[in-house]
C-alpha cells in the first residue's frame, strides 16, 4: 500500500455470539452484564446483552464514575477460546463501532488483564489495561459486507478478557468512503476537538452519528505536547455550515471553537494508536475570526520525512468560498510514525497566522477474509443451532480456532480436524462436511447420528474417520477405499450392512467395523496389510503405545538432566561436550595466560567478579583477562554458566569467549578485547576526556545491544535470560560497535514455561521490580534493565543517584518518568549532547523506554519491538543530518555565486515560503 494520511479514529469493538439486538434506527448501545433497558443523560437507549450465554457479570465502583453503564461488565474465562458478540447490520452501509472497557478491579485480583479484540476473522486491537479506573476505548469503521458482524474476545494473556460497552453507530451517504474500504477499515487513533472550551467530549446529540471528540484540554501522557507559544483559544456563536464541500459532516460545535497561532505557527505533537502504519488523515477548518478584507489567512502544514507534503499551502476562506463554512483538507493515504509532531506555519504573504478547528487520524487495518471453510462449516451449525458448542461464533480458525476445530496454519486457515465426539448430534451426517477439502481428521463417534455414511472423496487428505457409537445405517462405501491417505477408520457399533468393500481391505488400514450384525468381511487382496481392532486388542495398541511413549520420555528428561548436571560442575565437564553437539571453548594453561598478560602486569577493569587484565597472544590478538576472585560454590556456578553459554552462541553484538583456565585455584575467562571500553564510562567516566558520544552514535549503540539481546530471546533455543543488563555491561570495540558482555548470571527460558523460578540477582537501579517481589524471572526482565539503559542514553545519568534527582527520588526511573508523562522531555535531555538531535528521535526512544520500565511485565514491549523503534530514531536522525549536509551545500553554493546576482531570504528566516507548483492537499 502506497502512503495514506492517518487520522485514526478510536479503536471498534464487536464480539460474536448468536442473538441480534435492535433499537433505533442504526443505533445499538450494549450495557454489558446490565439488567434492564434504560435511558441515560444525553437520550441514548441502552439495552442489556443479556441474550448471552457465555460469561459472568461483576458489578464495579469506579470514583467519579457515576454513568449506569459503567457500573457492570461481562468477564470470560481466560482459556483458549474466544467469546463472541453477534450485530445485525444493513449490507453495503458504513458504521461505527465502539467497544469499551473499565476494569474497576472486579476481579479483586489487581493483576491488569490484557488480551485480544478481533472484528470477525481481523485481529482489531490487543487491550492493555494499566489503570482500573480508566476507560479504554477501541473505535472501528467499517462497511458491513454481510447482514451481521462478530466481534469477539479471547487469548488473555493476563486476567480474564471482558468488556463493559458495545456500540454500533450508522452513517449515512459517503460518509468516511475510501478506495480501499473492500480490503481494509479505518481504525480510529485520534478525534480532536481544538480550542474546546472545556474537558468534556463533544458527541450525540451535539453529533448526529455519535462520534467522540476529544477536547484538546484533556491532559493525557505525551499527547498533544510542544504546543507553540502564542497558541490562543478562539470560538464563535455563528453556525457553520458543516456539509461545506466535505462528507464526514463534523458537528457544529466542534467547528465552533479553534485555536490560532498569534506568533505564526501552530506546533503539537500526539502519540497515534497503532502506528507506524498507513492511514487516513483529515484536518477541519472553517473561518471563525472576523478581520478586514486587506488581511488574510494562509499556512501550510510541515510533517517532519513528508517533504512533499508540507509544501501544501492552505488558505481556507478561499477553498470553502466564504467565512463559517467547513473546509476539509487532508489526505486519504499516507504513512505517519508513532509519535506525530506537525506544524502550521504562516506563509510570507499572509497577515494570519494559522487556524485549526478539529482534526481526525485513523489507521487502515487490513482485513481478513477468514478461512475459506467459513461457509460450508456454517451450513454444518444451521442443523444444531441450540446446541452450546454450535454457538461459539465469528470465523471457525481466526483469530483462533473453535474450541471443536482444528485449523492450518495458513494465512486463509482450512480446517484440518473436526473434534465432535459425544456432542448429541442427531440426524444424518450433515453433507456440507464433505466440503471441507482440508479436512485430516474427522471425530463424530459416541452421538446418535442416523442414515447412510457419506461420499467423502472430496476431502482427498483425510486420515482419520471416527463413526463408531452412532446408528448409521446402509453399506460401508466403497469410495471410502478411494481416499489415498486413509489410515485410521472407525465405524464399529452402529448398524451398518453388506460386506466390507475389498477397496479397504486392500488398504495398509486400521479398520474396526465390530459391533455392525449385519455388516460382514469380504475378500481381500494377496499380500496386503489390514488390521481389524476389537475393544480388547485396541486396549493392548494403547497400552503398548503408552510404555513407548514413557520409555522416550523418560530418556529424554534423562538427557536434560544431564546438561543441568554439567552446567553445575566445573574443569572435568567443562571438557567434555555442552550438550553432545558444541564444544566447549579453548582450555588455556595458567602459564599461557602469564605469558600473554606479562604477569598481569596492565589492569583495565575491577568489578564484583574480580580483575581484567589486558593481554596480547603470541599471534599479536589482544585478549581481555578476566580473574575471578570468588571460589565459592556460586562463583564457580557462574563461571561453568558462562563458559558453557558462551561457547554455544555466537553473535556479533555478543562478546565473543575466547577460552577459560582452571588451573592452581584460579578461575579465569578469556575475551576478545574491546579497545573502547563500557558504555557507562563513556557516559560518565573521564575516558570521554570530555568529548560526549554524539546521539546518533548513542542510538547505535543502543541498536547494537539491542540486536544481541534479541539474539538471546529469540535465536537461542531455549532462550537467554541476561538476567544483569547495565551500561558496564555494555562494551564498545575500536570502531564503537556495541557488543553484550558478562553472562555469569544468565539462565535458560524453560521451554513452555511462562517463568523462571529465581533467587532474585542482578544489579539496583536496573532490577525489574516485579522479579524483586515475585522472584520469577522472564524475558520482560532484561527489557526492563534495558529501559534504564535507554534512559541512561538520554539522560547521561546514572541509574541511582544520591545527588542528580532531587530530594525524594535517588532513581532515574522515577525522575525521568515524571518529566516524560508531563511532557518535559527537555528536563531530561543530556545537556552534553548541546542540542544536536531531532526531537521526535528523542520522544520515540523516551516513550519506548518508558514502556520497557512498565511495572508489570505484560505491558513490556519485546525487544524486537525495541529494536525497531530504535532503527526508526536512527532513520530520523540520519535524515536530518543528511538536511543539514545539504543545507551547507546550498549555502556554500549561494555563498560561491555572488556574480549570479543577489538573492532575497528574507522571507525564509521568519515564515515558510510559499511554493505554487505544488499540489495542493485533496479537499472534499
Amino acid at each position: 500500500m502506497e502512503p495514506f494520511f492517518l487520522f485514526s479514529l478510536s479503536f471498534i469493538l464487536l464480539l460474536f455470539f448468536p442473538f441480534s439486538y435492535a433499537q433505533m434506527p442504526g443505533f445499538v448501545s450494549l450495557d454489558c452484564g446490565g439488567d434492564k433497558n434504560f435511558t441515560d443523560e444525553i437520550g441514548l437507549k441502552w439495552t442489556p446483552d443479556d441474550k448471552i450465554s457465555y460469561g459472568e457479570i461483576s458489578n464495579i465502583s469506579v470514583a467519579n464514575e457515576t454513568r449506569k453503564q459503567y457500573t457492570t461488565l461481562r468477564h470470560f474465562p481466560a482459556d483458549s477460546r474466544k467469546y463472541c458478540y453477534t450485530l445485525d447490520v444493513v449490507t453495503r452501509t458504513r458504521y461505527l463501532l465502539r467497544a469499551t472497557f473499565l476494569y474497576g478491579n472486579f476481579d479483586n485480583n489487581n493483576v491488569y488483564p490484557k488480551f485480544d479484540i478481533s472484528f470477525g476473522a481481523t485481529h482489531w486491537s490487543t487491550i492493555v489495561i494499566s489503570d482500573e479506573n480508566t476507560i479504554e476505548v477501541r473505535e472501528l469503521i467499517f462497511l458491513a459486507s454481510s447482514p451481521t458482524v462478530s466481534v469477539c474476545l479471547s487469548n488473555a494473556t493476563t486476567g480474564e478478557p471482558f468488556i463493559s460497552t458495545l456500540e454500533l453507530r450508522q452513517f449515512n451517504g459517503s460518509v468516511y468512503f475510501t478506495f480501499y474500504e473492500e480490503h481494509f477499515y479505518l481504525s480510529v487513533s485520534a478525534r480532536i476537538n481544538f480550542g474546546a472550551e472545556s474537558d468534556a467530549p463533544v458527541r450525540y446529540p451535539d453529533d448526529p452519528f455519535d462520534r467522540i471528540w476529544e477536547s484538546d484540554s484533556v491532559k493525557k501522557a505525551n499527547y498533544l505536547v510542544d504546543v507553540a507559544d502564542g497558541t490562543k483559544k478562539i470560538s464563535t456563536n455563528v453556525s457553520i455550515d458543516v456539509r461545506g464541500n466535505g462528507d464526514e459532516m463534523p458537528p457544529v460545535k466542534v467547528m465552533q471553537t479553534a485555536v490560532v497561532g498569534t506568533n505564526g505557527s501552530l506546533t503539537y505533537r500526539l502519540n497515534l494508536d497503532g502506528f507506524p502504519a498507513t492511514g487516513w488523515a483529515y484536518s477541519y477548518l472553517a473561518e471563525i475570526e472576523e478581520f478586514p478584507r486587506n488581511e488574510s489567512r494562509k499556512f501550510r502544514l510541515v510533517l517532519p520525512g513528508q517533504a512533499d507534503i508540507s509544501k501544501a499551502v492552505v488558505n481556507i476562506e478561499e477553498n470553502a468560498l466564504r467565512k463559517y463554512r467547513l473546509y476539509e483538507p487532508g489526505f486519504y493515504n499516507l504513512s505517519l510514525p508513532f509519535v506525530m509532531s506537525f506544524k502550521l506555519g504562516k506563509t510570507a504573504d499572509s497577515s494570519k497566522g494559522p487556524l485549526l478547528n478539529a482534526m481526525e487520524i485513523n489507521k487502515y487495518l487490513e482485513k481478513n477474509d477468514g478461512s475459506p471453510d467459513g461457509e460450508a462449516i456454517s451450513s454444518v451449525l444451521s442443523h444444531y443451532s441450540s446446541e452450546n458448542w454450535a454457538q461459539e461464533g465469528g470465523d471457525p480458525c481466526l483469530p483462533v480456532p473453535w474450541s471443536w476445530v482444528r485449523c492450518s496454519s495458513d494465512q486463509q486457515p482450512r480446517i484440518v480436524s473436526i473434534l465432535l465426539s459425544r456432542k448429541n448430534m442427531t440426524g444424518d451426517i450433515p453433507l456440507d462436511i464433505t466440503r471441507l477439502t482440508g479436512l485430516v481428521e474427522l471425530w463424530l463417534d459416541g452421538n446418535m447420528l442416523t442414515g447412510p455414511i457419506p461420499d467423502f472423496t472430496g476431502c482427498m487428505d483425510l486420515k482419520i474417520i471416527h463413526l463408531e457409537n452412532n446408528q448409521l445405517t446402509g453399506v460401508l462405501p466403497a469410495t471410502l477405499g478411494n481416499l489415498p491417505n486413509l489410515r485410521e477408520l472407525y465405524v464399529q457399533n452402529n448398524m451398518l450392512s453388506g460386506t466390507v468393500p475389498s477397496e479397504l481391505l486392500s488398504k495398509d488400514l486400521v479398520l474396526n467395523y465390530s459391533g455392525n450384525n449385519g455388516l460382514h468381511k469380504g475378500r481381500r487382496k494377496k499380500n496386503q496389510l489390514y488390521v481389524i481392532i476389537g475393544s480388547a486388542l485396541g486396549a493392548a495398541i494403547l497400552l503398548l503405545a503408552t510404555i513407548i511413549s514413557c520409555w522416550c520420555m523418560h530418556k529424554g528428561k534423562k538427557k536434560y538432566h544431564d546438561q543441568d548436571h554439567l552446567i553445575s560442575h566445573s574443569t572435568q565437564n567443562l571438557e567434555s561436550k555442552s550438550d553432545g553437539h558444541a564444544e566447549i571453548a579453548h582450555c588455556f594453561s595458567f602459564s599461557e595466560i602469564e605469558s600473554s598478560t606479562n604477569n598481569f602486569e596492565k589492569k583495565i577493569g575491577s568489578g564484583g567478579f574480580g580483575v581484567v587484565y589486558y593481554g596480547k597472544q603470541k599471534d599479536g590478538k589482544e585478549i581481555a583477562v578476566k580473574v575471578l576472585t570468588s571460589n565459592s560454590y556460586q562463583g564457580k556456578k557462574e563461571f561453568s554458566n558462562e563458559v558453557i553459554l558462551l561457547s554455544r552462541i555466537h553473535h556479533r553484538n555478543l562478546v565473543q569467549l575466547l577460552g577459560y583456565c582452571r588451573e592452581e585455584g584460579n578461575s579465569i575467562l578469556i575475551y576478545e578485547f574491546m579497545h573502547n571500553g563500557t558504555l557507562k564510562e563513556h557516559l560518565y567516566r573521564p575516558l570521554t576526556r570530555g568529548q560526549s558520544i554524539n546521539w546518533i552514535k548513542r542510538l547505535e549503540i543502543a541498536e547494537d545491544s539491542a540486536k544481541g539481546i534479541e539474539y538471546l530471546h529469540t535465536g537461542c533455543v531455549p532462550a537467554v535470560i541476561h538476567r544483569d543488563l547495565k551500561s558496564s555491561n555494555i562494551l564498545l570495540d575500536k570502531d564503537m560497535r556495541a557488543k553484550v558482555s558478562d553472562f555469569g548470571l544468565s539462565k535458560l527460558a524453560v521451554d513452555g514455561a511462562s517463568h523462571v523460578s529465581s533467587v532474585v540477582r542482578g544489579t539496583v537501579g536496573y532490577l525489574d521490580p516485579e522479579y524483586y517481589i515475585s522472584q520469577q524471572l522472564t524475558d520482560k526482565s532484561d527489557i526492563y534493565s534495558f529501559g534504564v539503559i535507554l534512559l541512561e542514553l538520554i539522560s547521561g545519568q546514572e541509574a541511582i543517584s544520591n545527588d542528580n534527582f532531587g530530594a525524594n527520588c535517588r532513581n532515574l526511573v522515577q525522575w525521568a518518568k515524571l518529566h516524560i508523562e508531563s511532557g518535559d522531555i527537555q528536563g531530561i535531555i543530556d545537556p552534553a549532547l548541546r542540542g544536536e538531535y531531532d526531537l521526535q528521535s528523542m520522544w520515540k526512544i523516551a516513550e519506548k523506554a518508558l514502556m520497557c520500565v512498565a511495572a508489570h511485565a505484560h505491558m513490556r514491549p519485546s525487544i524486537s519491538e525495541v529494536v525497531k523503534e530504535i532503527q526508526d530514531a536512527i532513520g530520523i536522525e540520519r535524515e536530518r543530518e543528511s538536511s543539514i549536509s545539504d543545507e551547507m551545500m546550498t549555502r556554500n553554493s549561494v555563498h560561491s555565486s555572488i556574480n549570479m546576482g543577489s538573492m532575497d531570504l528574507a522571507a525564509t528566516e521568519n515564515y515558510l515560503a510559499i511554493d505554487d507548483s505544488i499540489a495542493r492537499p485533496t479537499a472534499r
